[in-house]
């Protein structure tokens, strides 16, 4: 760890003085040309995507989606998709000591069973990142990131029953350029550093070396230690690579390593009586495993091969994951409302590691004809294992014990896909997709007592999977004017069976479960309005689930219970609209109703007030999702003289949701909530450098990302524990471009 750590920073280190030292030379003698990554906002007011394989006007892309640009993402220094939610109405990020897990239209994959592959599927520059923790800090140097709601089956393929993000990194340019940006935070008392260079290597080759260093102290003051809660530490490094020996054939590679070192952790104690009294005080000690926090190293790389063929492209993407980490969980030892310290009597510690080779390879046809079409076939293997420590002292049942669990898990994945694009009339289009997937998983589970006596039982299962699923989608697109289009889409997503990853007394009867299946009805206009100064966008959507996969924590027996429910669904309204009269002035708001539940859910964990050991949630609510989401983003900008001031008000909130998996009323409720960000910045206006006040939740809304209850005897004194996500803070930043 401490050679990866060193090694990672020499190389920003290097990077950054790299930028330092480079010569204005290099920009004089390098050949005008743009970016090989279209940039998310173009001088026109345009959007473009490549959501559906293709470089496109959002405007015309019959999906759901929003696009966060890669200037937002860096104005407001995101490092997570936690800091982009609020972008995105009907995306929310569950956020734990553990996983993180993103929910679109309500729907993702919980974190308590750490095998869960996700139903969000992430994509980094087209390579698939199906754990969190392989695309867990990916917002640096960023062209763009487009979140699409509803099934994405067809292109995406692999597990996106619920949605897809595809994140893409800013590439090579053909002409030099760098910068630097660095900013203080006052509040969590640390810096957070950026910097790149790119630029031509010679007529063919052009290189970009990216790096962001961080560390930051907390904000939860742990008695404990005495230190703030949660301290981070986080370096990342990528180096991207384009070479164009013809006008026929291209190549790019991107290699990406992280190193990041949370220590302490976000949960404090909370009555279990009242409505949830989120604090910034905890008390935990560094015993018995270790130090309580969170680390992770992961190397992501890619190799994209495009070549011309006819009037046809084929293109490769090739692309290697890694990563290796552990979380480690102690919980507050205090007793709300007395300041009692108790013994820690429950601890975890979840080492985890992974491997991820993939191929696709997809021909596309020209475009403008009547018929388009893009095929393509997809493999990718895996290895997975966790091998979760689990303490308890129980003073009340006068037993001490350490146990821990072994689970590794094989998988392949096959997948061949296509779409066609017909174009019977002026205006209309006809778009079909079919995606078959054969996916083999092969696990193993088993468990060992290593101190003090056995808790519960220690078993052993073994299970193999094979499983075929086709995920076809029609789409009916139509443009009624050239400033308006309306679609309407039929389309089905899947994510494959798995194993039970980390429950205690996991038997091969309860070790696997099946696949889910979605079914999604969607309808939409796209307008441009106001001669190209206003877009309207509006959808309304019908999305079920079937065998949903669920995994939550029962805490009358203490355990995680993982298994399918029968089926959910949710119905609702996404709307979006941007109005930018000038250059000087632009406002863009967002929007999303729902209406979630349970179908049909039986033999389900009780909820909160409840009795019984299993009960029937049909027609409940589904945890973690807000009947309504939404955002309004207000820039302006002033010119004085040769600068110019600029300020960005971005107000981001939700209605109220459960946020514990027993949905209790009190201790597991949220309520609504509105949180302001702001960025003021001066800067020349060739904005060759620039000084930034940013602002992040100025209204200082303490709100929660996850609670359950800490029962007895698993502590001597029931209370609840809920994660609390960040206060108001305020940051300087100042940057230089070259």
């Amino acid at each position: 760890m401490r050679k990866f750590h060193l090694l990672l920073n020499g190389i920003a280190a290097g990077t950054i003085a790299a930028a330092i030292g480079a010569t204005p030379a290099a920009a004089q003698t390098a050949p005008d040309a743009t970016a090989q990554t279209p940039p998310a906002d173009r001088t026109d007011g345009d959007i473009v995507v490549t959501a559906q394989k293709r470089e496109q006007r959002l405007q015309d892309v019959p999906i759901s989606m929003e696009v966060v640009s890669g200037q937002k993402v860096a104005d407001f220094a995101a490092a997570d998709f936690k800091a982009v939610q609020n972008f995105v109405p009907n995306m929310f990020v569950q956020q734990t000591n553990g996983n993180d897990t993103i929910y679109i239209r309500g729907f993702g994959s919980p974190p308590q069973n750490f095998s869960f592959d996700q139903a969000v599927s992430v994509y980094m520059d087209g390579v698939y990142a199906g754990k969190m923790r392989q695309a867990l800090n990916p917002f640096f140097d960023v062209a763009r990131v487009e979140v699409m709601r509803g099934p994405q089956g067809a292109l995406y393929g692999k597990n996106t029953p619920a949605g897809a993000i595809s994140v893409v990194s800013a590439g090579p340019t053909k002409t030099f350029e760098g910068g630097i940006t660095g900013s203080y935070n006052f509040d969590l008392e640390g810096y957070d550093l950026t910097g790149y260079v790119s630029g031509p290597v010679s007529d063919t080759l052009s290189l970009r070396v990216a790096t962001r260093l961080q560390n930051q102290d907390g904000y939860i003051h742990n008695l404990g230690t005495g230190k703030d809660d949660p301290r981070n530490k986080l370096q990342l490094f990528r180096v991207s690579a384009l070479w164009e020996p013809t006008d026929n054939f291209s190549l790019s590679g991107k290699v990406e390593m992280s190193n990041y070192e949370r220590e302490g952790g976000l949960g404090v104690s909370s009555p279990t009586t009242t409505a949830q009294q989120p604090k910034l005080v905890r008390y935990t000690v560094n015993s018995p495993l270790g130090q309580e926090g969170y680390t992770n190293r992961s190397v992501l790389g890619s190799v994209t091969a495009n070549l011309k063929v006819g009037t046809h492209t084929l293109t490769s993407i090739t692309g290697y994951s890694w990563f290796n980490g552990s979380v480690t969980n102690y919980f507050d030892q205090q007793v709300p409302g007395t300041g009692q310290i108790v013994e820690n009597s429950v601890a975890n510690k979840y080492p985890e590691n992974f491997h991820q080779f993939s191929e696709e390879l997809r021909l596309l046809s020209p475009t403008g004809g009547t018929l388009e079409y893009v095929v393509g076939a997809y493999y990718d293997r895996s290895t997975y294992n966790v091998d979760p420590y689990l303490y308890y002292n129980l003073q009340a049942l006068n037993l001490v014990s350490l146990n821990q669990t072994y689970f590794h898990q094989q998988a392949r994945t096959v997948s061949v896909f296509g779409q066609a694009t017909l174009r019977p009339a002026a205006g209309l289009r006809i778009i079909g997709s079919l995606r078959y997937t054969n996916t083999h998983k092969d696990g193993r589970f088993s468990g060992a007592l290593l101190g003090g006596k056995i808790f519960r039982p220690l078993t052993s299962a073994t299970g193999s999977i094979s499983e075929g699923l086709a995920d076809p989608s029609v789409t009916v697109q139509y443009d009624v004017s050239r400033n308006l289009m309306v679609y309407a889409v039929y389309g089905r997503g899947s994510k494959s069976g798995g194993f039970v990853s980390n429950t205690l007394g996991t038997t091969n009867a309860t070790f696997t479960y099946r696949p889910e299946r979605s079914r999604n009805w969607e309808a939409g206009i796209k307008s441009t309005l106001l001669d190209g100064k206003a877009t309207l966008n509006v959808s309304v959507y019908d999305t079920k689930f079937t065998d949903l996969q669920t995994s939550g924590y029962d805490p009358d027996s203490s355990t995680y219970i993982t298994k399918n429910a029968a089926a959910a669904s949710s119905k609702g309204v996404e709307g979006s609209l941007r109005i930018a009269p000038s250059r000087y002035f632009d406002i863009t708001a967002s929007a999303a109703y729902q209406d979630i539940k349970y179908d049909s859910y039986p033999g389900a964990p009780c909820l909160a007030g409840m009795t019984g050991p299993i009960c029937d949630l049909s027609g409940h609510r589904l945890p973690y999702t807000s009947k309504f989401t939404g955002n309004v983003s207000v820039h302006g900008r002033a010119d004085i003289g040769d600068y110019k001031l600029d300020g960005t008000a971005i107000v981001g909130g939700r209605s109220g949701y459960f946020d514990s998996d027993d949905q209790s009323p009190l201790y597991g409720y949220q309520k609504g909530y509105a949180k302001l960000d702001l960025r003021i910045q001066f800067a020349p206006q060739d904005e060759r450098w620039h000084i930034a006040f940013v602002g992040k939740n100025l209204t200082n809304n303490l709100t929660t990302g996850s609670a359950f209850r800490l029962p007895f005897p698993i502590t001597t004194v029931t209370r609840s524990i809920i994660f609390v996500e960040p206060p108001r803070n305020l940051a300087i930043e100042a940057g230089v471009k070259f």
